[in-house]
């Protein structure tokens, strides 16, 4: 068979490349159009109520899937674990437009985020498999961060206009021809270069407990609230306990799902535990403010979707930023500077309240996306320099599976203070019921409700709100206290 020259290796891999950011594409996009079309939906699917189940079940997916395929992919090759979890997404994303009710809804959201933490995470792993030139992979996540950014910027405007001019179902249509032009690429030119644990037993049982327990400490905070504390308490022992058992079964394992020797590096977590603290922090802005312009300003759709769009835009700028910092700041006083960004952004809707104007909440968006495009370009580089050779593909998924259980702890407690305070709201007020205050949510259902009550239902509302993004400060707040102490020892020995 005749050997590949170097233009046609190159131009192969640049081909692959394409496709894989087409992926990047798909979640920038999943997640700003989503979030544009969730009043609408709730209030189609009548399942305010479930706000948190939505979001969490989703992100659930994402995370007690990332490790397994990470571990597809070493095992049977990450072409195989791309195209098995891109299509999962595919069929999540579909089944998710077809939903006659919240529960059908919130099954194939979890379908999706399965797929979504092997089609998200295994493009990571193939970059680091693809451009072992640091220089050149940094600038393959920069086009990585574009392509998210660029699509996160068309998701909103595309996402109302097809609420305002369709229906909400078509939002998830949108993927299907993207998915199905990078698994066929992938298909055709992707050669896997290795497989790490090819011919190694599969931790089966680590793999399991590994699921099992996030899969019954998640539930556990998803009952925050609305379940006894003793099933709430015994359930997150369960879990917690089932971890223990996982870490001793991987500690003798041939091939573990999570190496212990990831956590004897003190670089690499820290790296973890910044991701960890400022993620949960940040999915508050994303997923609030399009429904704070929707469900307080009664604005339509699309201008809800265009909170998002400044963020977007800087989240670009501030990624492109960090390979020019990175050697006259050191990564820690990087990450100062965008959980400042992101600090600055709480701040500015705390001081505004409930009457903050539209502009307010675009400036604000402007300083939290450029503050996380600063975080995560300068967290995903070190991580995967930080991490023995060896171990980079469980790193990055190690990673992003943090962060996205993150996310799906917080996303489980800001769904907990909402429903405190809707259900709050409508025992102290009478008139005003649950389902009103789904309709609230969407500006085009909105114009129904008694005008009388509005007032009252957006102060209920706002409530909400403004208790989610308190929340989101203290967790930034003690991100700062861990990382500024950081950057100043780090700039001691540079300056020795």
């Amino acid at each position: 068979m005749k050997e590949e020259t170097f233009l046609e290796q190159h131009q192969r891999r640049t081909i692959v490349t394409g496709a894989l950011l087409l992926s990047n594409i798909m979640a920038g996009m999943d997640g700003t159009i989503v979030n544009t079309a969730l009043p609408a939906i709730t209030s189609d699917l009548h399942g305010l109520q479930y706000m948190g189940w939505i979001i969490a079940t989703f992100l659930l997916g994402m995370a007690v899937a990332t490790p397994l395929w990470s571990k597809f992919g070493e095992h049977k090759g990450n072409k195989q674990a791309y195209i098995a979890a891109t299509t999962l997404f595919l069929v999540g994303a579909v089944f998710q437009a077809l939903a006659p009710n919240i529960l059908w809804f919130i099954i194939a959201r979890t379908v999706m985020g399965i797929g979504a933490g092997g089609m998200n995470t295994i493009p990571f792993i193939v970059f680091a498999e693809l451009y072992e030139d640091l220089r050149q992979r940094a600038q393959v996540l920069g086009i990585a961060s574009a392509c998210f950014g660029t699509a996160s910027i068309i998701g909103p405007l595309l996402g109302g206009w097809i609420v305002d001019a369709l229906s909400w179902h078509w939002v998830f249509y949108v993927n299907v021809p993207i998915a199905l032009l990078a698994i066929t690429i992938v298909s055709l030119f992707y050669k896997n270069v290795s497989k790490q644990a090819a011919g190694k037993p599969v931790d089966y049982l680590g793999a399991s407990l590994l699921v099992v327990s996030l899969v019954i400490i998640l539930v556990a905070v998803q009952l925050l609230g609305s379940a006894s504390p003793l099933l709430v308490t015994s359930l997150i022992i369960a879990g917690i306990a089932l971890l223990i058992w996982m870490v001793r079964v991987d500690t003798v394992a041939p091939d573990p799902i999570i190496p212990s020797r990831l956590f004897k590096n003190r670089e690499l977590v820290i790296d973890f535990l910044l991701f960890v603290i400022i993620w949960g922090s940040f999915i508050a802005f994303i997923t609030y403010i399009p429904m704070w312009a929707q469900g307080i300003l009664g604005l339509s759709a699309l201008l809800g979707g265009m909170t998002q769009i400044p963020g977007a835009i800087t989240n670009f700028i501030g990624s492109e930023l960090v390979p020019f910092l990175q050697d006259r700041w050191g990564k820690y006083w990087i990450v100062t500077c965008g959980a400042g960004a992101i600090f600055i952004a709480y701040l500015g809707i705390m001081i505004g309240g409930q009457n903050s104007p539209f502009w307010l909440l675009l400036v604000m968006g402007a300083f939290e996306g450029f503050g996380v495009g600063l975080v995560f370009n300068i967290l995903q580089i070190n991580v995967q320099t930080d991490a023995e050779l060896r171990d980079v593909p469980i790193a990055t998924s190690l990673g992003y599976l943090l962060r996205i259980l993150s996310q799906t702890l917080m996303s489980a407690v800001y769904g907990v203070i909402l429903n405190h305070e809707l259900f709050l709201g409508v025992q102290q007020h009478h008139g005003i019921t649950l389902r009103m205050l789904n309709q609230l949510s969407n500006a085009k259902t909105a114009v129904n409700l008694p005008k009388s009550l509005l007032p009252m239902m957006r102060e209920i509302l706002y409530q909400g709100y403004r208790n989610i993004i308190w929340a989101a400060v203290v967790l930034i707040v003690v991100s700062l206290v861990i990382v500024v102490p950081l950057g100043w020892q780090h700039h001691l020995k540079k300056e020795n």
